[in-house]
């Protein structure tokens, strides 16, 4: 068993506004993260589970080494990290995507950029070309490659990793173009409210699903072992 924390810095700080000011008069409240990570620690040991930080984003190089200090595995992501996934370390979570981020399908087709322009979001259409020639390159794809054959060469790719722990998205493998999540919506989007295209019980009986799960169990081994 496992637990994920979500936003890790929050056991070290947040930014906290007056109520009713603006955000400019805010400050960062500094947390007691030394007692909460032990006990973290502590209840991890007591119930036989491993731990994940999500570490995405700006985070400070002291919470990074304070997290590894008590063994609380690190966040890799395919659509973030510039090497492939065969050098990222082993105490940490690999994965492609995350609810917050574009599926295969979104980012490779192009629809999620079109959703976000749609909805007045000013997307970030650099970066997204970026990672699609990085996806591209590190997986011999071609420009006119079928969405479910870009699913199949992510996962490829991540299970090149020796991450500890490695997740699918099921989404990925229903080759959904929609990402569960926007940020920077509240109504113009139905968050957390679009369902799978297909019942999970066609989804184990996918031919992709299949491939993506061989390629998974394929790939390397931690030391220690690894989840998936």
């Amino acid at each position: 068993s496992g637990l994920r924390v979500d936003h890790v810095m929050g056991l070290f700080r947040l930014y906290w506004i007056p109520e009713g000011a603006e955000p400019a008069a805010g400050t960062y409240v500094r947390y007691p993260y030394w007692d909460l990570l032990n006990i973290l620690a502590l209840e991890a040991h007591r119930a036989g589970a491993f731990v994940v930080g999500e570490d995405l984003g700006t985070v400070e190089d002291a919470v990074r080494a304070e997290l590894a200090e008590r063994r609380v595995l690190s966040y890799r992501l395919l659509w973030f990290e510039p090497e492939r996934p065969s050098a990222w370390r082993p105490d940490a979570l690999g994965a492609v995507t995350t609810h917050d981020l574009p599926t295969v399908a979104g980012l490779w087709t192009g629809a999620d950029l079109e959703v976000q322009r749609r909805l007045g979001l000013d997307p970030n259409e650099e970066g997204s070309r970026e990672i699609v020639d990085r996806l591209a390159g590190w997986g011999g794809l071609d420009p006119d490659a079928e969405p479910a054959e870009v699913v199949r060469t992510a996962y490829g790719l991540l299970a090149e990793s020796p991450c500890r722990v490695l997740t699918v998205t099921l989404d990925d493998v229903a080759v959904v173009p929609e990402r569960p999540n926007m940020p920077g919506t509240v109504d113009q989007w139905p968050n957390w409210s679009i369902a799978l295209p297909v019942p999970l019980e066609e989804l184990e009986s996918s031919p992709l699903a299949a491939a993506v799960a061989a390629e998974m169990n394929a790939g390397p081994r931690s030391p220690g072992g690894r989840a998936r």
